[in-house]
C-alpha cells in the first residue's frame, strides 16, 4: 500500500502543480509515475544529501516537459529542500520548478532538458565519461567508478534525428552502463503517433547494438523492476527497455489522449484523479506523512550506499595515493591556469602558418599537461587538427583512450560532448568544419545556457575554403554564435591569438568557447599578445596625435587591415587598427578599457571581416565602412576569391578613401 500511494504521490503533485500554474505537461508524469518511483527508489544509486556525490547514478528526464514529475521526486526525496511551496510556484518568475529541467537551477538536476532528444545525447556523454573513468582509475577491488546512467525518453525523443546519432554510437561503443527507458504512450501534440511514426523502434535499438526489453504494463513498478535488473545484468551491450504507459492515466477524460499532454487537466478532472486512485487527502499538493517517511528512509538508504562507497574510496586514496592526486587534478578546474607564465607555450613561430595548424600544436602541447583532456571531431580530426598524438582512441575496447570518434554527427557529437562534461572529472573538445555549426548549434545554446565550457573547433572558417565552394564557405555562421549569450567566440589572426584563444577556453569556468581557424597560412603578425585575452586591444598604433579613422579586424582579415594602412601612412592619413578575436570578451572589460581602445569621440569606423557584417553595427555605426561580406561565395582558389569579394589590402586601403577621404 506505501508503495501505490508513493507512486500516485508523484502523480498527484505534478497536476497540482501544473493545474495551479495553469500551464504545463500533467500527461507524462500521470503515465510515467511507476517508471520513475522504481527507478529512484530501488535502482537507482543516489543520495539527495549530497546530490554531487561522485559515484551516483544519473538520471535524465530527455521528455523535459515532463518537469513537474521531476520536480515532485526531488522533493519526495529531499533534494535540496526543494519544499511544498517551491512546487506550488511551478513555472512561475524565480521559482526552483522552471517549465523544462534547468542544471545549475535545481538541485538534482544532471542536464538542462526540453529540446527533444538532447537528454539522449548527454546521457551517452555521461556513459562514455563514467567508461574512461572506470578505465583509467579503478584498481582491482576499488570500483570507484561503477555508475549508471539512466534517460527518460518518449515518442518525440526519438523521433529527431539526434537520437538515431547519439543511440548509433552508443551501441558502437557498447555503453553497457547506459540504460534508456522509453515512456511509449503513442501520443504527440498532433494525435497518435501513428499518423508519422510508425517504425519498430525495438528493432532500430538491436540495429544499434542495444538489448531491447519490453514492459507490457507501465503500471506494473515489479515488471519495470525486472526489466532494470535484467539490463544492469548485461555487461557488454547498452540497454532500451521500451515500456507501455498511458499517458494521462488515471482520468478517463483524458486518458490516451493528446490534450493529456501539454494541458491543464481542469480542477474536476483533478477531483476524478483523486477519486480514481483513491487519494487519501483533497486538499492540493497535500501528502500523507506516511508517504514522505517513506521517502525518507529511501533516501538513507541512499545515504548508507554513499558512506560505504567513501569507505572504500578512503582505502583506495591511502593506496593509489598517486591516483588520488591525478583525481584531484582532473576535478581541478584551474589546472590550465599556470599556462599564462609558460614561456614555452606562449612562443611565436617565423613562418606564415594557418591557425587550424596552430591550434593543433596547441591542442598537443596541453594534453600532456592535462591529462583528463578527452575529444574528437565528426570525422574531420586530420583537416581540423584535432588529433591528439600518441593517444588511443576511445572505443569499446580501449575506454582509456582519449581520441574520440565521433563520426559524421555533429548535431549528436555536440550533445555527448556536453554529457562528458556535466558527468565532472573531464574535459572536453568538439570539432568541424565551420559552415556545419549549423547542425551544432541547438546543442551548443544547451552549453550557452547550462554554463559548461565546451571547447568547439571550428575549422575551415571563410572563403579561404576555396574551391569547396559556397556550400562550405561560412558567411553567417560568426553573426549566428555571436548572438548566442554567454558564448566566447574566438577568431584569431595569428599564432599568439590563437594560444590565447585556447587560453581562454581552458580555464574558462562556465563559458564554452568556439574557436573560429583558418585553413589557408596567415602570416606572422607583430604586436599580438596577452591582450588578446581582453577580446580586443590596439594592434597598431596611430601614426600622428590625432586618428583619422580607425579599423578594426578579425582572423584572416587582420593583416589585410594592416597593409591596407600602410599604404593610406603612406599617403598622410593617421590609422589606428585594432585586433579583435572575441568581440564577447571584449564586452566583458571594463567601460575605461573599452574607451582605450575605440574611443567614442572617433567616429570615422571601419570593419574588415569576409563575413556578415551584421555583428560590427555597435562598433562601426552606421556611417562606418563595412568591408564585410553578405553574399554567399564561390568555388575557386581562395586568393581569387578574397580579391574578388573585396577583401585585399589594396581594395580595403580603396574603400576607406572613398568613405573617409
Amino acid at each position: 500500500m506505501k508503495e501505490h500511494l508513493a507512486v500516485d504521490a508523484i502523480r498527484i503533485l505534478s497536476a497540482d502543480a501544473v493545474q495551479k500554474a495553469k500551464s504545463g505537461h500533467p500527461g507524462l508524469p500521470l503515465g510515467a509515475a511507476p517508471i520513475a518511483y522504481e527507478l529512484w527508489a530501488h535502482h537507482m544509486n543516489h543520495n539527495p544529501k549530497d546530490p554531487k556525490w561522485m559515484n551516483r547514478d544519473r538520471f535524465i528526464l530527455s521528455a523535459g516537459h515532463g518537469s513537474s514529475m521531476l520536480y515532485s521526486l526531488l522533493h519526495l526525496f529531499g533534494y535540496g529542500n526543494l519544499g511544498i511551496e517551491d512546487l506550488k510556484n511551478f513555472r512561475q518568475l524565480g521559482s526552483l520548478t522552471p517549465g523544462h529541467p534547468e542544471y545549475r537551477h535545481t538541485a538534482g538536476v544532471e542536464a538542462t532538458t526540453g529540446p527533444l532528444g538532447a537528454g539522449l545525447g548527454m546521457a551517452v556523454g555521461m556513459a562514455m565519461a563514467e567508461k574512461h573513468l572506470a578505465a583509467v582509475y579503478n584498481r582491482e577491488g576499488y570500483p570507484i567508478f561503477e555508475h549508471y546512467t539512466y534517460a527518460l525518453c518518449g515518442d518525440g525523443c526519438l523521433m529527431e534525428g539526434i537520437s538515431s546519432e547519439v543511440m548509433s554510437l552508443a551501441g558502437t561503443n557498447r555503453l553497457d552502463k547506459l540504460i534508456v527507458l522509453y515512456d511509449s504512450n503513442s501520443i504527440t501534440i498532433e494525435g497518435n503517433t501513428d499518423i508519422a511514426f510508425t517504425e519498430d523502434v525495438s528493432k532500430r535499438f538491436e540495429a544499434f547494438g542495444f538489448q531491447v526489453l519490453a514492459v507490457e504494463d507501465g503500471n506494473d513498478p515489479s515488471a519495470i523492476g525486472k526489466a532494470i535488473e535484467q539490463a544492469k545484468a548485461e555487461t557488454d551491450k547498452p540497454s532500451f527497455i521500451k515500456i507501455t504507459t498511458k499517458i494521462g492515466h488515471g482520468v478517463p477524460a483524458k486518458e490516451g489522449k493528446s490534450s493529456a499532454h501539454g494541458e491543464p487537466l481542469g480542477e474536476e478532472n483533478i477531483k476524478i484523479l483523486r477519486k480514481n486512485l483513491n487519494w487519501p487527502l483533497e486538499e492540493s499538493f497535500a501528502v500523507p506523512q506516511e508517504v514522505y517517511d517513506h521517502y525518507r528512509s529511501l533516501a538513507e538508504a541512499g545515504a548508507v550506499k554513499e558512506e560505504e562507497w567513501n569507505k572504500m574510496f578512503a582505502a583506495y586514496c591511502e593506496e593509489y595515493p598517486e591516483l588520488k592526486a591525478s583525481l584531484d587534478a582532473d576535478y581541478d578546474e584551474d589546472s590550465a591556469a599556470e599556462l599564462i607564465d609558460d614561456k614555452e607555450f606562449w612562443e611565436k613561430g617565423t613562418k606564415p602558418e594557418a591557425t587550424r595548424s596552430i591550434s593543433g600544436k596547441v591542442l598537443n602541447y596541453v594534453k600532456d599537461k592535462l591529462p583528463n583532456l578527452i575529444g574528437g571531431s565528426a570525422d574531420l580530426g586530420p583537416s581540423n587538427k584535432t588529433v591528439m598524438n600518441g593517444e588511443m582512441a576511445f572505443s569499446a575496447d580501449h575506454p582509456e583512450g582519449r581520441n574520440i570518434h565521433y563520426g559524421v554527427r555533429e548535431l549528436g557529437m555536440t550533445a555527448i560532448a556536453n554529457g562528458i562534461l556535466l558527468h565532472g572529472g573531464m574535459r572536453t573538445y568538439i570539432a568541424t568544419f565551420f559552415v556545419f555549426v549549423d547542425y551544432m548549434k541547438p546543442m551548443l545554446r544547451l552549453s550557452s545556457l547550462m554554463g559548461i565550457p565546451m571547447i568547439s573547433v571550428l575549422t575551415h572558417d571563410s572563403i579561404g575554403v576555396g574551391e569547396d565552394g559556397p556550400t562550405h564557405e561560412p558567411v553567417e555562421q560568426l553573426t549566428m554564435l555571436r548572438a548566442l549569450p554567454n558564448m566566447h567566440v574566438f577568431r584569431p589572426a595569428d599564432e599568439i591569438e590563437t594560444k590565447a584563444a585556447w587560453y581562454s577556453a581552458l580555464n574558462s569556468k562556465k563559458t564554452p568557447t568556439c574557436l573560429v581557424l583558418s585553413r589557408q597560412n596567415l602570416p606572422v603578425l607583430e604586436n599580438t599578445g596577452k591582450d588578446a585575452l581582453k577580446g580586443g586591444y590596439v594592434l597598431k598604433k596611430e601614426s600622428k596625435n590625432k586618428i583619422d579613422f580607425l579599423m578594426i579586424a578579425t582572423g584572416s582579415e587582420v593583416h589585410i587591415a594592416l597593409e591596407a594602412a600602410d599604404i593610406l601612412e603612406k599617403e598622410g592619413a593617421s590609422i589606428r587598427v585594432i585586433s579583435m578575436p572575441c568581440l564577447d570578451l571584449f564586452e566583458e572589460q571594463s567601460e575605461e578599457y573599452k574607451e582605450t581602445v575605440i574611443p567614442k569621440n572617433i567616429t570615422n569606423r571601419a570593419v574588415v571581416e569576409a563575413g556578415c557584417g551584421m555583428s560590427w553595427g555597435k562598433y562601426i555605426g552606421v556611417d562606418g565602412c563595412y568591408i564585410t561580406m553578405d553574399t554567399f561565395g564561390a568555388s575557386a582558389p581562395a586568393s581569387e576569391l578574397f580579391e574578388k569579394y573585396g577583401f585585399t589590402a589594396e581594395q580595403a586601403a580603396d574603400c576607406l578613401r572613398k568613405k573617409f577621404l
